[in-house]
């Protein structure tokens, strides 16, 4: 029998240190070569560790939520025979399958869902893998994780059980439940205080007539056939903002904290800000100013549908120049966006409704939607957010404006 320590390898793009954000086994436990042993977060990723050699487990660096640095031992298994040291220094090796990768670039819209858009369940891919070779439905396991979230106990007591759920009780409830705020939740917190008190936000909200756009969007999505995607609002918001950013390239903008320098970007890489079960990612359509209306809805959905189920690029989830963030059918009246550092504007998107205006003397139903945006004030004018949002407004009410040159 020998030990073999498993250190911390370099995670990719000069990470020092990883957050772990699940540990899959338990000082006691036999694992195979391959198999899943922890999840660990770093700024850019988070990234699905599996098991070197095969063996015992008998010791691990810490809890969930604690820190390891790069080379520094990570687990310890006892193996039957000797196994050759792993060089923590080489780059990200096979066995590392990134699973989350979205923390650097979060933008708060909203209150966050406390379940899945969709009823899709929170937990890992190795529970999820579990859970298809014994044939069980995820939806009937109760998660103890953040946001309700399955961890590997969860799934574990529930197979012990028989896979039944306990009968709710309808007694009277006491007691209290403590989440630790670790991985992407605590990387949103960190990303929010930071955005709040560094950044002087300066909020605009303008109403906008969309009934025009309305209807240019139904009499477009009528002519597809049938299966095929409909053009979405965002479509056309996108499309308007990389025309109107042409003329205010102060909001197309990155600051750099380090050099103290604004740099005004001639590029539109549009930041589209999507829930997920772990939480809010921005997914970035880059280029967006050399897409046509079909190729930025298509690249939306794409990016948008890869930051949820997890399958999105590190390229996908950062680089955004500006963001727009939505809150859908809740959208309410108006919101206050947090910018998405280090950009310096971000547009989100009310719900559209229904309500009586008086035009022309005459009092007539159309279909109104506000705009909520936010700017940081060191670097935009009020004048000027004022300005690009009014812009935004005349297009997006004579739609045909969008599409000229």
């Amino acid at each position: 029998m020998s030990e073999f320590t498993f250190k911390l390898p370099d995670l990719g793009e000069g990470t020092v240190e990883a957050e772990i954000a699940e540990w899959m086994v338990k000082v006691g436990d036999v694992v195979n070569e391959e198999d899943p042993i922890c999840a660990m977060l770093t700024d850019k990723a988070a990234v699905e560790l599996t098991a070197p050699v095969g063996g015992t487990v008998i010791s691990v660096a810490g809890e969930e939520g604690d820190t390891v640095s790069v080379g520094s031992a990570l687990i310890v298994f006892e193996t039957s025979g000797e196994v050759a040291e792993k060089t923590p220094g080489e780059s990200v090796p096979q066995e590392l399958k990134p699973v989350t990768e979205a923390a650097a670039s979060t933008a708060v819209a909203g209150p966050v869902a406390a379940s899945a858009p969709g009823g899709k369940v929170m937990t890992s891919p190795s529970v999820r893998a579990h859970a298809r070779a014994a044939g069980i439905d995820l939806s009937g396991v109760t998660g103890s994780g953040p946001r309700g979230r399955i961890l590997k106990k969860d799934f574990d007591a529930f197979v012990s059980g028989g896979g039944t759920q306990p009968q709710r009780s309808l007694q009277p409830q006491t007691g209290t439940t403590e989440i630790k705020v670790i991985g992407l939740r605590r990387k949103i917190a960190e990303r929010m205080a930071q955005a709040a008190s560094e950044i002087p936000h300066f909020t605009y909200v303008e109403e906008i007539d969309v009934t025009a756009l309305e209807s240019l969007r139904e009499h477009l999505n009528s002519k597809k056939e049938a299966g095929e995607s409909k053009l979405t609002p965002l479509a056309f918001l996108g499309l308007a903002m990389v025309r109107v950013l042409r003329d205010f390239p102060q909001c197309n903008a990155l600051y750099d904290k380090e050099r103290n320098v604004i740099i005004h970007h001639a590029a539109v890489h549009l930041g589209i800000a999507t829930q997920t079960p772990d939480g809010l990612k921005v997914p970035v359509v880059k280029h967006s100013e050399a897409l046509d209306l079909e190729g930025l809805a298509n690249e939306i959905r794409r990016v948008s549908s890869a930051a949820r189920d997890n399958t999105a690029t590190r390229a996908e989830l950062t680089g955004s120049t500006i963001t727009i963030t939505s809150l859908g059918k809740m959208g309410g009246i108006a919101s206050t966006p947090v910018i998405n550092q280090p950009e310096v504007g971000i547009v989100g998107v009310n719900k559209a409704v229904d309500r009586p205006m008086v035009i022309n003397g005459q009092i007539v139903v159309r279909r109104m939607m506000n705009l909520s945006s936010s700017f940081d004030h060191r670097f935009v004018d009020g004048y000027d957010a004022a300005a690009m949002v009014q812009a935004l407004k005349d297009l997006l009410e004579q739609p045909a404006l969008i599409f000229m040159p």
